[in-house]
């Protein structure tokens, strides 16, 4: 097992420890905007880098894994990696991924549209060729469109036939809460919003008049079997929704490798996380609880398997019976 030292002795390590430490703190100031880290590792002298940490949350990590440009990284939701392990999606041949384990944020997908567009369901939305104004998230790499794209892809529409049907399809650099998107709905500029995060926007767009579409149970199914599990928005979440709908989950944010990522490498991995939980919080709910994160929970759900090595490492911690 990886022994993490108390006390620091080598220069080496005393200069990369200074360096990760301030990226910590940075990456944690609201006010510094870059959030996403790569890290290279490699030893000392060396002239390539052969173990590298992408701290992403978009399906790129998926592509840099993929290509051999990062060992690690992380992505979310759940549903990308179980679709690029199938092949399925926009993915044209399985991708041989293994989870290490998966950080917990239960979360749905949500179409809300105006009550006054008179659409039920994404069916409606196609079959009237509606011209919807939809907000999305701004940043273009992120999962919200590919998920949504895929949801649009089994009812055989995308975005680009809103654009054709007369509506707008506008990307707002913002979270669903913010002034140019639940506030632009309130506004009236626009009549839907497209988002996950439901906490941050669910209670104020049924308030403003609201409702979200439901994914109906034909597509539900194509999108399970693509790897993009089902999930139902409740009442007991959302007190001012008038009935269950379903849609599809947004929910974890995995860690993952390849298959033939070597056992060492996943272990030290395994082993650093295991060495420092009690510094890494998640969502202001305290340290990390690995003993949770390396199973199957609605909050962190584990669409892919995990590497053989990180099972074998969990399960010798006692987190797994």
């Amino acid at each position: 097992m990886l022994t993490i030292p108390k006390i620091i002795r080598q220069p080496v390590v005393m200069r990369s420890r200074l360096m990760l430490e301030v990226a910590s703190e940075l990456v944690a100031a609201d006010e510094w905007e870059e959030k996403q880290v790569f890290i290279n590792f490699r030893p000392q002298g060396g002239t390539d880098w052969p173990v590298r940490f992408f701290a992403s949350d978009a399906p790129n990590s998926v592509d840099a894994v993929a290509r051999g440009e990062a060992d690690f990284a992380i992505c979310n939701p759940g549903g990308v990696l179980a679709m690029a392990v199938r092949g399925a999606g926009p993915y044209k041949d399985p991708i041989p991924l293994r989870a290490i384990m998966v950080l917990p944020q239960f979360d749905q997908f949500g179409f809300a549209v105006k009550e006054s567009t008179g659409l039920k369901s994404l069916a409606d939305l196609r079959d009237r060729k509606y011209p919807l104004r939809v907000s999305l998230r701004g940043q273009r790499d992120h999962s919200v469109h590919m998920i949504a794209s895929q949801v649009l892809s089994v009812y055989g529409i995308s975005f680009d036939d809103i654009n054709k049907w007369d509506g707008q399809v506008r990307y707002d650099p913002e979270f669903p809460d913010g002034p140019n998107r639940i506030g632009a709905v309130e506004r009236g500029e626009i009549d839907a919003l497209f988002d996950e995060a439901m906490p941050m926007f669910a209670n104020r767009a049924l308030e403003l008049g609201m409702r979200f579409l439901p994914v109906d149970e034909p597509e539900l199914q194509k999108l399970e079997a693509m790897g993009i599990a089902r999930v139902a928005i409740t009442a007991d979440e959302f007190p001012k929704l008038p009935e269950t709908v379903w849609t599809v989950d947004f929910s974890g944010w995995p860690v993952f490798c390849l298959e033939s990522t070597p056992d060492r490498l996943v272990e030290a991995f395994c082993a650093g996380l295991e060495a420092r939980k009690e510094r890494i919080p998640w969502y202001g709910q305290g340290p990390m609880r690995l003993d949770l994160m390396c199973k199957n929970t609605r909050e962190g759900p584990l669409t892919i398997p995990l590497h053989p090595a990180a099972e074998r490492f969990w399960r010798g911690m006692g987190y797994l019976s």
